[in-house]
């Protein structure tokens, strides 16, 4: 009978509440490479906005010596501003805006890799306490069952095969949970590590509350909107295309203007000094370049979405299976949850230990299926929803 209430209370888990939450909100403050992302990524807008401002001035100045003597000496003196066709400087400005733009969609992307694996690695923590607890509920009805088997054989009236058989059946149980402790020492040390090294303990049982799933369109619209690979290729899109502007007005001349000095045999020259660069060669096939680099960009946008789409449609397909089946495991498990009456056959003497154990096999193998089908639909609503993270 407290097998079956035991059932019942496991059964309605699914629908408490985890502090996976406040897990992903450590890891998001106090994991590495997330720092180091944002960091990275104020590198680059700093690095985006050199090179706006006018090149460097150039200061030059020769005092050249003549000979004869009669010749006299030459003094020269320049100071000269290059600059580049006035538009230029509006499409470079342009040209690094939309690459800032840049590192928020990258931030986002990086952002969420990373809170996905620590939510799917509590969801794998949780199923490993759900089964150590199954675990320790099979070991205390076997640890009971060899006591009275042993008081029985004291007595007289049991048998020692009896006791053997319950024997090996808890180093069964003894070996499993010893390797679930294990597993779950190795997902405790991995979840630290995405926290930066600073200690967190989640030994929750309890699944979180699942969000309702709509329809595959609301889902695939949902999550291409949210999608930060999608926002991220669009945003390269964009950047090549200004670049292509840029090149387009790389084709226009250069010019710089300054001052000029002179001085010889005693008298003195000044003056402005005007010059002019013509793009002929330098820049030849910059514009071409560019113009493949907005096909490649888009080529790249287009061959995402068609693959996103149909890995959103596999999501979308795999979770809703989980689900009939994780409802098949809990009907068929609540219907056949016999193991009171197992006990009692067993104390009666109307089943043998052997036909005891055997029930009782295929009562817990469809319970520890329960168990995965359970973890794996829990993991495959995360993959999908984790445009919501």
């Amino acid at each position: 009978m407290l097998a079956k209430f035991l059932v019942i209370g496991v059964l309605a888990i699914p629908k408490g509440q985890s502090n996976i939450e406040t897990v992903l909100s450590l890891v998001e403050k106090n994991n590495k490479n997330l720092a180091a992302d944002r960091q990275y990524w104020e590198a680059k807008k700093l690095e985006y906005k050199t090179g706006l401002t006018l090149p460097n001035p150039t200061v030059q100045g020769q005092y050249l010596f003549g000979s004869p003597a009669t010749a006299g000496n030459q003094t020269d003196f320049f100071a000269v501003q290059p600059f580049d066709f006035p538009t230029t400087y509006k499409k470079r400005r342009e040209l690094a805006d939309v690459q800032e733009a840049l590192s928020t969609s990258a931030i986002a992307g990086r952002r969420q890799e990373v809170l996905l694996e620590a939510k799917l690695l509590c969801l794998e923590m949780i199923y490993r306490n759900k089964l150590a607890a199954q675990h320790g509920q099979r070991k205390a009805g076997l640890e009971k069952l060899l006591a009275d088997f042993k008081r029985k054989l004291d007595t007289g009236d049991g048998n020692i095969l009896d006791v053997n058989k319950t024997r090996l059946q808890l180093l069964e149980i003894n070996q499993l949970q010893a390797e679930n402790s294990v597993e779950l020492q190795k997902l405790q040390t991995q979840l630290v590590g995405l926290n930066g090294g600073e200690a967190v303990v989640f030994r929750d049982t309890l699944y979180p509350q699942l969000p309702e799933i709509q329809s595959f369109e609301v889902v695939e619209k949902e999550y291409e909107a949210a999608d930060p690979l999608r926002q991220t290729l669009e945003q390269e899109k964009r950047i090549a295309e200004k670049q292509l502007d840029l090149a387009e007005a790389w084709r226009l001349p250069k010019f710089e203007a300054g001052y000029h000095y002179q001085g010889i045999l005693g008298q003195r020259f000044n003056g402005v000094h005007a010059g002019v660069t013509l793009p002929i060669w330098e820049q030849k096939y910059r514009t071409e370049s560019q113009q493949s680099q907005v096909l490649f960009a888009e080529l790249q946008l287009q061959g995402h979405l068609n693959e996103h789409f149909y890995e959103i449609m596999e999501l979308y397909e795999r979770q809703a299976a989980l689900r009939r089946s994780l409802n098949d495991y809990s009907a068929a498990i609540a219907s056949v949850s016999n193991t009171a009456l197992l006990d009692k056959a067993l104390r009666l003497g109307e089943i043998t230990t052997i036909e005891y154990f055997l029930e009782m096999s295929f009562y817990q193998n469809a319970w520890l299926h329960y168990l995965k089908t359970e973890r794996d639909y829990q993991v495959a609503v995360a993959e999908l929803m984790r445009y919501k993270l």
